[in-house]
């Protein structure tokens, strides 16, 4: 528990979470086999889970916010630019804004993105 003070009284750890209710646990279909829920938020950091079935693509794309990528299951053939490697359960990257990236599931698995600043486009 966190006191407004800081001395640890007075608060308990949801008063301290910023999370947009309605998308918290809430698969949203990015395409066919893929999806996403959005874990966490605050303006200036976005954690969002993304599930993928055996051969679900997730689109080339770019944005301007810096992504870190967790992959917590599965195998991936990942893009970025034009160069094209395979990532595995417990391997991470950094994508730096505005780079071309997508990946498509070489089996069916799962990553946890951190995004910065926070993407308004999935609230």
């Amino acid at each position: 528990m966190f006191g407004q003070d800081g001395s640890g009284k007075g608060r308990n750890i949801t008063d301290r979470l910023h999370m947009t209710e309605s998308k918290i646990g809430q698969w949203v279909v990015i395409g066919e086999g893929a999806r996403r829920k959005v874990l966490s938020d605050a303006p200036d950091l976005m954690i969002v889970e993304f599930a993928f079935d055996k051969g679900a693509v997730g689109a080339m794309h770019n944005h301007p916010h810096i992504q870190g990528t967790y992959v917590a299951s599965g195998r991936f053939a990942f893009t970025m630019d034009d160069e094209t490697f395979e990532i595995g359960p417990g391997d991470s990257m950094v994508i730096p804004k505005m780079v071309m990236h997508g990946c498509t599931a070489l089996e069916s698995g799962s990553l946890i993105d951190s995004f910065t600043p926070r993407r308004d486009d999935f609230l």
